[in-house]
Protein backbone atom coordinates (compact mmCIF):
# COMPACT_ATOMS: atom_id res chain seq x y z
CA UNK A 1 0.00 0.00 0.00
CA UNK A 2 1.27 3.45 -0.91
CA UNK A 3 1.39 5.89 1.98
CA UNK A 4 1.18 9.62 1.37
CA UNK A 5 4.44 11.43 1.94
CA UNK A 6 4.79 13.67 5.01
CA UNK A 7 4.80 16.64 2.63
CA UNK A 8 1.38 15.63 1.23
CA UNK A 9 0.04 15.15 4.75
CA UNK A 10 1.44 18.57 5.70
CA UNK A 11 -0.39 20.01 2.68
CA UNK A 12 -3.66 18.46 3.84
CA UNK A 13 -3.01 19.90 7.29
CA UNK A 14 -2.40 23.32 5.76
CA UNK A 15 -5.74 23.21 3.92
CA UNK A 16 -7.51 22.11 7.12
CA UNK A 17 -5.78 24.79 9.21
CA UNK A 18 -6.40 27.64 6.78
CA UNK A 19 -9.97 26.52 6.08
CA UNK A 20 -10.85 26.45 9.76
CA UNK A 21 -8.99 29.74 10.28
CA UNK A 22 -11.15 31.37 7.60
CA UNK A 23 -14.34 30.02 9.17
CA UNK A 24 -13.46 31.34 12.62
CA UNK A 25 -12.16 34.69 11.42
CA UNK A 26 -15.09 35.43 9.11
CA UNK A 27 -17.77 34.32 11.57
CA UNK A 28 -16.16 36.32 14.38
CA UNK A 29 -15.62 39.43 12.27
CA UNK A 30 -19.23 39.47 11.06
CA UNK A 31 -20.49 39.19 14.65
CA UNK A 32 -18.00 41.74 16.00
CA UNK A 33 -19.17 44.24 13.39
CA UNK A 34 -22.70 44.11 14.88
CA UNK A 35 -22.61 43.18 18.56
CA UNK A 36 -26.27 44.15 18.97
CA UNK A 37 -27.22 41.47 16.45
CA UNK A 38 -24.89 39.02 18.20
CA UNK A 39 -26.81 39.74 21.41
CA UNK A 40 -30.13 39.04 19.65
CA UNK A 41 -28.74 35.76 18.29
CA UNK A 42 -27.49 34.55 21.70
CA UNK A 43 -30.69 35.66 23.44
CA UNK A 44 -32.83 33.76 20.90
CA UNK A 45 -31.49 30.43 22.20
CA UNK A 46 -33.24 31.19 25.51
CA UNK A 47 -30.55 29.37 27.50
CA UNK A 48 -28.71 31.97 29.54
CA UNK A 49 -29.69 34.58 32.13
CA UNK A 50 -29.98 38.11 30.75
CA UNK A 51 -26.68 39.33 32.21
CA UNK A 52 -24.77 36.33 30.89
CA UNK A 53 -26.21 36.80 27.39
CA UNK A 54 -24.44 40.16 27.16
CA UNK A 55 -21.10 38.67 28.17
CA UNK A 56 -21.37 35.70 25.80
CA UNK A 57 -22.55 37.86 22.90
CA UNK A 58 -19.61 40.21 23.42
CA UNK A 59 -16.99 37.49 23.99
CA UNK A 60 -17.81 34.89 21.32
CA UNK A 61 -16.95 37.05 18.28
CA UNK A 62 -13.53 37.91 19.69
CA UNK A 63 -12.88 34.31 20.74
CA UNK A 64 -13.66 33.25 17.17
CA UNK A 65 -11.37 35.94 15.73
CA UNK A 66 -8.57 34.85 18.08
CA UNK A 67 -8.98 31.20 17.07
CA UNK A 68 -8.91 32.25 13.41
CA UNK A 69 -5.78 34.37 13.77
CA UNK A 70 -3.93 31.67 15.72
CA UNK A 71 -4.82 29.07 13.09
CA UNK A 72 -3.85 31.43 10.28
CA UNK A 73 -0.45 31.87 11.91
CA UNK A 74 -0.22 28.17 12.74
CA UNK A 75 0.59 29.00 16.34
CA UNK A 76 -0.48 26.45 18.96
CA UNK A 77 -2.30 24.53 16.25
CA UNK A 78 -3.17 21.41 18.26
CA UNK A 79 -4.39 23.41 21.28
CA UNK A 80 -6.41 25.76 19.08
CA UNK A 81 -7.93 22.75 17.30
CA UNK A 82 -8.95 21.26 20.67
CA UNK A 83 -10.49 24.60 21.69
CA UNK A 84 -12.26 24.69 18.32
CA UNK A 85 -13.84 21.29 18.99
CA UNK A 86 -14.97 22.46 22.44
CA UNK A 87 -16.59 25.58 20.96
CA UNK A 88 -18.17 23.61 18.11
CA UNK A 89 -19.60 21.04 20.54
CA UNK A 90 -21.12 23.91 22.54
CA UNK A 91 -22.61 25.33 19.33
CA UNK A 92 -24.03 21.92 18.35
CA UNK A 93 -25.57 21.51 21.81
CA UNK A 94 -27.13 24.98 21.59
CA UNK A 95 -28.53 24.32 18.11
CA UNK A 96 -29.79 20.86 19.11
CA UNK A 97 -31.61 22.13 22.19
CA UNK A 98 -33.24 24.89 20.13
CA UNK A 99 -34.39 22.27 17.63
CA UNK A 100 -35.60 19.90 20.38
CA UNK A 101 -37.53 22.70 22.10
CA UNK A 102 -39.20 23.73 18.85
CA UNK A 103 -37.62 27.19 18.76
CA UNK A 104 -37.68 28.83 15.36
CA UNK A 105 -34.40 30.69 15.24
CA UNK A 106 -31.49 31.26 12.91
CA UNK A 107 -28.29 30.02 14.53
CA UNK A 108 -26.51 33.35 14.09
CA UNK A 109 -23.38 31.40 13.22
CA UNK A 110 -22.29 33.82 10.50
CA UNK A 111 -24.15 36.91 11.61
CA UNK A 112 -27.87 37.36 11.75
CA UNK A 113 -29.69 35.22 14.24
CA UNK A 114 -32.89 35.60 16.16
CA UNK A 115 -36.42 34.52 15.37
CA UNK A 116 -37.34 33.21 11.92
CA UNK A 117 -40.50 31.77 10.37
CA UNK A 118 -41.30 28.16 11.25
CA UNK A 119 -40.19 26.78 7.88
CA UNK A 120 -36.97 28.79 7.79
CA UNK A 121 -34.91 26.84 10.33
CA UNK A 122 -31.94 24.80 9.09
CA UNK A 123 -30.90 22.88 12.20
CA UNK A 124 -29.76 19.65 10.49
CA UNK A 125 -27.62 21.57 8.00
CA UNK A 126 -26.13 23.75 10.74
CA UNK A 127 -25.23 20.70 12.83
CA UNK A 128 -23.79 18.89 9.78
CA UNK A 129 -21.72 21.95 8.90
CA UNK A 130 -20.33 22.17 12.43
CA UNK A 131 -19.49 18.45 12.36
CA UNK A 132 -17.59 19.11 9.12
CA UNK A 133 -15.64 21.86 10.88
CA UNK A 134 -14.94 19.40 13.70
CA UNK A 135 -13.46 16.99 11.13
CA UNK A 136 -10.99 19.72 10.11
CA UNK A 137 -10.15 20.37 13.76
CA UNK A 138 -9.85 16.62 14.38
CA UNK A 139 -7.24 16.32 11.63
CA UNK A 140 -5.26 19.12 13.27
CA UNK A 141 -5.50 17.46 16.68
CA UNK A 142 -4.20 14.15 15.34
CA UNK A 143 -1.64 15.68 12.98
CA UNK A 144 -1.02 19.38 13.65
CA UNK A 145 1.92 19.64 11.23
CA UNK A 146 1.27 21.96 8.31
CA UNK A 147 3.15 24.13 5.88
CA UNK A 148 3.86 27.81 6.53
CA UNK A 149 3.10 27.58 10.24
CA UNK A 150 4.78 29.26 13.17
CA UNK A 151 4.63 25.92 14.99
CA UNK A 152 6.84 24.44 12.28
CA UNK A 153 9.28 27.32 12.37
CA UNK A 154 9.47 27.29 16.16
CA UNK A 155 9.95 23.54 16.52
CA UNK A 156 12.01 22.92 13.36
CA UNK A 157 10.81 19.36 12.82
CA UNK A 158 13.71 17.10 11.81
CA UNK A 159 13.73 16.04 8.17
CA UNK A 160 12.30 12.60 7.43
CA UNK A 161 14.47 10.31 5.30
CA UNK A 162 13.06 10.28 1.78
CA UNK A 163 11.09 13.51 2.30
CA UNK A 164 11.40 16.04 -0.50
Amino acid sequence: MVRPSPRVLDGIGTVARLGLAAVWFVSGAIKAADLNQAYIAVQAYDLLPHGVVSVVAAAVPFLEIALGVLLLLGLGTRLVAVLSVVVLVAFIIAISQAWARGLTIDCGCFGGGGQVAAGQTAYPQEIARDIGFMVLAGWLIVRPHSLLSMDGWLTKRPAVVGED
